[in-house]
């Protein structure tokens, strides 16, 4: 038995393998068993080129825990290591990746994360054991060997009885990891990291039932038998081939992915790119909601079928984190901090090509069933839209399929749009003005005054709305958005002819002070008295356009850059003085008939534009019964 000290600067290593990494212990499973895929694979390699003169077979990764001896195995069927293969990866190759990863980040006092780019994979065992032993046999015609280390600098190296090639790792586990003896946990890092490792890992056994024999009673229980439990799936979806696949395909790797999602994706994407990068996955469109805070990191991230993370941010735009899936490239810089990782132009290249990819899909599926994607549309706005405001590259894209319905139920493309609406809701000015419902109930009163000038009404209802139409208002020439309720129709779209009001300047200002007067002086409405047609409504409540789509931007972020703080409700009380009623109102003697019928009616408007609750409402009520008395 040979004994030996790793040549190394920093004396206790160890502990501070265990400071640093402390924030992701757990990762020592994941790191052990891709060496022990590694080793499988390499030898994979070696047979088929042939320098390896020995069968390959079907090997398997094993993981055992045994709980009364605090030990924990990795066994796997692979290349093995000569003694002078342990000195120089173990002792040498290893532990310089230790110094390194300690060298950069010891007075960083942050946790680091991802550290297998430092070859510290294998002591990262020392996160969890006291002692660790390797016990292994190269496929070479040479001894076995057994390696100790207890967490110092020194090891002992000796002859091994082990007769089969490959390498098995027994970790020592310490008084303060001793929760992964437990095997529940250990099947949770198992199906967490490793669930679709290249090589299958046998994790204990499992009963499976056997067909009955033919001559067997109906009262006769089936047979059983003991089989390897095999935790996860070697050939998961996306390392095969699209043309591979069927739709059912698709449809079960996604339950496989979310076991507990019981509502079938819209459709999918198969992502399948080797140059400049390499990068494979599927992603999935879910149903979406218009709720922009659902549950994003839906995504995961694998690095050659190792799981690594569900934080895909920098890497996928932030727009697809809506989605769900999977996405698998060795090109993406695990070992950095996010900014930098960022900052990194092949991840700048995965993420352009990740959008157009979507892109490209969102296109193909609208020009080859326009109709089946209008009754989807509804589930995936909320991501196209935000994609469009977020993503130029994907603004130009969407240009093609991106939709516009209308309350009617009709969709069109902004370039359909424009020539639907061209000659009936171009102003006096040469601007096309198009009119949005955000809520088809509570806006009816105005969609349907709109309705009746022959103006198509869009139906724009998800949350980022007021952002986009900026946008939109600022890359497209003499157009413009105003909701159906930011004022009185025929002020929304301004014609050339003017109605005459039936009431002098004289009457007007009396009317105003009447009004005003009940209004009282704290009010939030701004009275605006207007020549209408004598069949409009005589009261209507609006929310000038600008104000209101900058409060609502602000609840949606990005009111701030404007500066204004909490923006109150402001409204306008349009009065239409070309109304009987409103005639009425103004040669009422009675103060207090008159003071009624204004209240009566501003209290209408507020029904028709959904303010009128609680106490008001109440009052309102018992006004209306004495009224009809």
């Amino acid at each position: 038995m040979a004994t030996g000290k790793i040549n190394v600067s920093v004396e206790n290593i160890f502990p501070l393998i265990k400071k640093f990494l402390y924030s992701d212990h757990e990762i020592f499973l994941r790191e052990l068993v891709s060496n022990a895929t590694d080793a499988t694979l390499k030898l994979k390699h070696l047979t088929a080129i042939g320098e390896a003169k020995v069968d390959y077979g079907n090997p398997m990764i094993e993981v055992k825990v045994d709980k009364d001896a605090k030990k924990i195995h990795i066994i796997d069927q692979g290349i093995g290591m000569t003694e002078d293969e342990v000195k120089k990866y173990i002792n040498e190759v290893a532990f310089s990746g230790a110094e390194e990863f300690l060298d950069k980040y010891k007075d960083s006092g942050k946790d680091t994360g991802i550290i297998g780019h430092f070859g510290l994979g294998f002591y990262s065992a020392f996160m969890v054991a006291e002692k660790v032993e390797i016990i292994t046999k190269s496929f070479k015609d040479e001894p076995a060997v057994r390696w100790v280390c207890d967490g110092s600098p020194t090891f002992e190296l000796s002859e091994a009885n082990k007769t089969e090639r490959g390498t098995e790792i027994v970790l020592h586990v310490a008084e303060d990891s001793t929760e992964f003896l437990e095997e529940a946990k250990i099947r949770e890092l198992l199906t967490k990291y490793n669930k679709f490792m290249p090589i299958p890992i046998k994790f204990g056994t499992r009963t499976e039932t056997l067909p009955k024999p033919e001559d067997a009673k109906e009262d006769d229980p089936a047979p059983t038998q003991e089989v390897d439990n095999i935790i996860n799936n070697p050939n998961p979806a996306w390392t095969k081939k699209p043309t591979d696949l069927e739709s059912e395909d698709y449809k079960n790797f996604y339950r496989e992915l979310y076991p507990m999602q019981f509502e079938e994706p819209l459709f999918n994407i198969h992502l399948n790119v080797d140059y400049p990068f390499n990068l494979t996955g599927i992603l999935y469109f879910p149903k979406l909601t218009n709720d922009l805070n659902i549950q994003k990191d839906k995504i995961q991230l694998y690095q050659n079928q190792v799981f690594v993370t569900d934080n895909v941010e920098g890497i996928v735009p932030e727009f697809l984190t809506m989605l769900r899936g999977v996405i698998d490239s060795p090109d993406i810089p695990l070992n950095v901090s996010r900014s930098y990782l960022q900052a990194d132009g092949a991840v700048k290249k995965i993420s352009s090509y990740i959008t157009k990819k979507v892109a490209d899909k969102l296109n193909s599926l609208f020009k080859d069933n326009r109709e089946d994607f209008e009754q989807k549309w509804n589930d995936i706005k909320v991501v196209i839209e935000y994609g469009m405001l977020s993503e130029d590259k994907f603004y130009d894209r969407a240009e093609k399929f991106a939709l516009y319905p209308t309350v009617d139920g009709k969709f069109y493309t902004f370039e359909e749009l424009q020539e639907k609406t061209k000659e009936s809701q171009t102003d006096k000015d040469g601007k096309l003005v198009l009119l949005y419902a955000s809520n088809q109930e509570n806006q009816h009163s105005y969609i349907e005054a709109a309705k009746a000038k022959g103006y198509e009404v869009l139906l724009l209802d998800s949350p980022i709305v007021p952002h986009l139409i900026q946008k939109l208002e600022t890359s497209k020439e003499n157009v413009s958005f105003a909701r159906v309720d930011a004022d009185h129709v025929d002020n929304l779209i301004k014609k050339e002819d003017n109605t005459i009001s039936k009431l002098s300047d004289e009457e007007k200002d009396k009317l105003k002070a009447d009004l005003e007067g009940v209004l009282g002086e704290n009010s939030t409405y701004t009275v605006q008295l207007e020549a209408m047609d004598s069949t409009a409504q005589p009261f209507i409540i609006t929310e000038p356009e600008f104000m209101r789509r900058m409060k609502d931007m602000q609840q949606t972020g990005g009111g701030g850059m404007f500066g204004m703080g909490n923006m109150p409700d402001m409204y306008n009380l349009i009065v239409n003085t070309n109304h009987e009623l409103v005639g009425e109102i103004l040669n009422t003697k009675t103060a207090k008939k008159k003071e009624r019928l204004i209240s009566q009616s501003l209290d209408l408007a507020r029904l028709s534009k959904g303010l009128l609750k609680g106490e008001e409402l109440t009052k309102f009520i018992s006004r209306s019964y004495e009224m009809i008395k």
